[in-house]
């Protein structure tokens, strides 16, 4: 192969990204905004963060919608990996807004009234990223909104992905297919405290000792155990079904089991990533007020009021972080039997 001299500027192609920024009150004349050069960058930073976001999660759904899915493998450590790294870009999000935030309320004004209609609101991008994490249109605040300021070509890419499977779905698929609970192979020397040996064992098990530590205050926990836990249930609307909470909630009372261990940091990943996109909104919603007060937003919106609103729903893995309302104390955990420790060990 014949060598190729790759310069550090033509590699990244620097003549296109430094002459990319085009501030409008900087033409036709105008008194030129001199915070505006740093509103632009800010965006665009943002806009490149998305698209290595985007390429992240593109790889973690491939792997992930593979027929099967080794979970004591490199495939699994190589979702986790990349998710991490998802939520390292999303902390530098969030730590981007301090930059952001040295431009003061007058500095904005100086440019605002130029740049209608054009809106933080109109990133496509940013849409679509959370809707190959999983947020669904049903679950979208304002659905008769969120997408009326794009472009025709930017709404067909998100509706195209709202199509396709996310990871709250192949995540789904994958939880429903661990087998520790519902194969009856590793039960058969269990002896169960509650005197049920109905299958699945384990689970009649931890339902008894559940429902029997709960206080007289917490009787309604009851209630929602049997809502997201039996299949018999109605669960509609969740994204997560009974089976798959079972297996999560397994995964995460036993944990310390080597081949629980990476299934384990791939459902915390998950939370913390909904937990920057939450950091990400709230710091947003203050740079809001701060610079606009209660006035609309360039795009339209109603500015502060509608983050405010959109945080409160757009919670992707919410039904993860609700399992821990069903943890119980270390000591009172069955002892898993012979079968099953030494599956889930190193054996």
């Amino acid at each position: 192969m014949e060598n190729h001299t790759v310069h550090y500027s033509e590699y990244l192609q620097l003549d296109k990204i430094l002459d990319a920024q085009h501030p409008e009150s900087f033409k036709h004349g105008r008194q030129p905004a001199h915070d505006e050069m740093l509103f632009i960058i800010i965006h665009q930073a943002y806009e490149l963060w998305f698209k290595q976001i985007q390429f992240e999660i593109d790889s973690v759904l491939e792997i992930m919608s593979r027929p099967s899915l080794n979970d004591n493998s490199a495939e699994l450590q190589t979702i986790v990996h990349r998710l991490t790294r998802v939520t390292t870009i999303l902390k530098v999000l969030v730590q981007q807004i301090d930059i952001i935030e040295t431009m003061t309320p007058m500095d904005f004004l100086d440019f605002r009234d130029m740049l209608r209609p054009a809106s933080g609101f109109q990133s496509w991008q940013f849409k679509q990223l959370e809707a190959k994490l999983g947020l669904k249109f049903q679950n979208r605040h304002r659905q008769d909104y969120y997408t009326s300021q794009l472009k025709e070509k930017e709404v067909g890419i998100i509706k195209e992905t709202e199509k396709e499977d996310s990871v709250i779905d192949l995540l789904n698929t994958w939880l429903e297919r661990m087998p520790f609970i519902n194969d009856n192979a590793y039960w058969t020397t269990y002896h169960p405290i509650s005197g049920n040996y109905q299958s699945p064992i384990f689970w009649n098990d931890y339902e008894y000792i559940y429902v029997n530590s709960l206080a007289e205050a917490e009787k309604t926990n009851e209630v929602f155990f049997k809502q997201i836990f039996n299949d018999n249930s109605v669960n509609s609307g969740r994204l997560l079904s009974p089976k798959a909470c079972r297996s999560a909630l397994f995964i995460l009372l036993y944990r310390g089991y080597p081949m629980l261990e990476l299934p384990f940091r791939l459902l915390d990943t998950l939370l913390e990533t909904d937990n920057q996109l939450g950091n990400w909104r709230y710091r947003h919603i203050n740079m809001v007020q701060r610079m606009i007060g209660t006035r609309i937003g360039t795009g339209g919106s109603s500015g502060a009021g509608y983050l405010k609103a959109a945080m409160d729903k757009h919670y992707i893995f919410k039904e993860i972080a609700q399992l821990n309302s069903f943890l119980i104390d270390r000591r009172e955990l069955p002892v898993l039997p012979k079968e099953l420790t030494d599956k889930l060990g190193y054996n």
